[in-house]
């Protein structure tokens, strides 16, 4: 907790509405068009933030006009405002309409806040202020914001039919694994499985007397024999949640390979397994044939060699 130099006092660090940062912050646009600006001591250098916005292609930046994203160290869930106490500010929950942004980071503050937080503006304009100092590293940061562009730019754009085609005939596949919670469970209910259900591991294919051919075993998955999925057997809504969560991720995974280098065992995940990395490959290069990397930016899957 800071202190005055003249009184020795705690100083109660900086809270404010989020409304007032946005009447109050200077709004730029990176070189590739994202409106963004930047609250507080954030933590995060120039050049990286410069990096992160630019990586988004123009293609998707232009589904994007109703957005600025505002880098702040904190934002406060839902229903958080001050009290004081003893000449510190503390959480509490006096003024649920309102939403609030901390201008330091500090421990009180921490325990209140959110990674990002929608904040509509007015005349159809929405703030996206997200939580800088709640990020243990450049790469969840850069994560942070690339989902959030990737739901925006899905809610304004739809699926396209060809990543649609891909992730469902995956999906009847019964390919491992998916790219986040919400595409897991929804991609199950669709094929008429419990949310949760979990994939059998499969057995290597061997050589020699009793071996199976592989064809076979691919149709194994979510119990000791995978049934044929009709279509009257399919869920259409929540085969349309999967296909749109899917694109979300798969549009988001790919900015972050544009603006870092990463290891995909990080985005693991202890609720559902992960998508197995050649599905995966298929869904991103599709997304970089769809939205082509802006200049002196480079898309590249690389797999890595078994010792």
């Amino acid at each position: 907790m800071a202190e005055t130099l003249q009184t020795g006092l705690v100083r109660a660090p900086q809270l404010v509405r989020a409304a007032q940062v946005a009447r109050e912050a200077e709004v730029r646009q990176s070189a590739n068009g994202v409106r963004f600006a930047t609250y507080g001591e954030t933590g995060v250098a120039a050049p990286d933030l410069d990096r992160m916005l630019e990586a988004v292609p123009a293609a998707i930046v232009a589904s994007l006009n109703a957005n600025t994203y505002y880098f702040v160290p904190l934002a406060l869930r839902e229903n958080a405002d001050t009290f004081e106490q003893g000449g510190v500010a503390r959480p509490t929950v006096t003024v649920p309409e309102q939403a609030m942004v901390a201008g330091e980071y500090t421990d009180e503050y921490s325990d209140a806040a959110i990674c990002h937080r929608n904040v509509e503006l007015g005349s159809g304009k929405r703030g996206v202020f997200i939580s800088t100092r709640l990020m243990g590293d450049r790469f969840a940061l850069s994560f942070e914001f690339f989902i959030n562009v990737a739901h925006a730019f899905v809610d304004q754009a739809g699926v396209p039919e060809a990543f649609a085609e891909l992730a469902w005939k995956q999906a009847l596949e019964n390919v491992r694994g998916e790219t986040s919670l919400d595409a897991w469970e929804s991609r199950n209910l669709a094929l008429g499985r419990p949310a949760n259900a979990e994939p059998e591991v499969f057995a290597t294919a061997r050589r020699g007397r009793g071996a199976r051919p592989v064809e076979a075993m691919r149709s194994r998955a979510f119990g000791a024999v995978a049934p044929m999925v009709t279509a009257a057997a399919v869920d259409e809504k929540e085969r349309a949640l999967f296909v749109e969560s899917a694109f979300s991720d798969a549009v988001a995974i790919y900015l972050l390979s544009l603006a870092l280098d990463f290891d995909y065992s990080e985005l693991r995940e202890r609720e559902y397994p992960l998508l197995a990395p050649a599905a995966l490959a298929a869904r991103l290069k599709l997304v970089a044939e769809l939205f082509p990397p802006n200049a002196e930016y480079e898309f590249a899957v690389k797999y890595r060699r078994r010792a």
